[in-house]
């Protein structure tokens, strides 16, 4: 799922994510239309930037992908700074602009996150979220 209000970025996102073999169950830009994918369709990972159409409402829309559905979250932002502390539950942010081989070992990392757990040997541009190390309590698990 992509959750980017730039309809080209999206759009080249899906391709990309696509072009990995993924299935893409739909783009959202804004936080209604993102928490109504997700209800519909439960997806395993989400792409959220952080500003979207409605506002700084990314972080929100992690939050609840995440609680709510089990969502692996990773941000894609040209703003990290705006990524509250906890990080909403997500698990890192990969800075605008990137590129297909970053998207691609994000994706597979998400992937290694969800079966295994595993947080060895994240992407070269992903930071990781601060809670990957001391998870709170508070964190639904993916």
């Amino acid at each position: 799922m992509v959750v980017e209000d730039q309809p080209i970025l999206a759009m080249e996102l899906d391709l990309m994510l696509t072009d990995h073999g993924c299935e893409v169950v739909g783009l959202a830009m804004d936080q209604t239309s993102a928490l109504m994918l997700a209800r519909r369709h439960e997806p395993d990972l989400a792409l959220v930037d952080v500003n979207l159409l409605d506002g700084l409402t990314g972080p929100q829309v992690a939050h609840e992908l995440v609680e709510r559905h089990g969502v692996a979250v990773v941000f894609m932002t040209a703003n990290p700074e705006q990524i509250p502390e906890g990080f909403s539950g997500a698990l890192g942010v990969v800075c605008k602009p990137f590129d297909e081989a970053t998207l691609r070992d994000v994706v597979d990392f998400a992937r290694r996150f969800r079966t295994s757990g595993d947080i060895s040997r994240p992407p070269r541009r992903l930071k990781l979220a601060p809670w990957l190390r001391t998870p709170p309590a508070d964190i639904a698990p993916h």
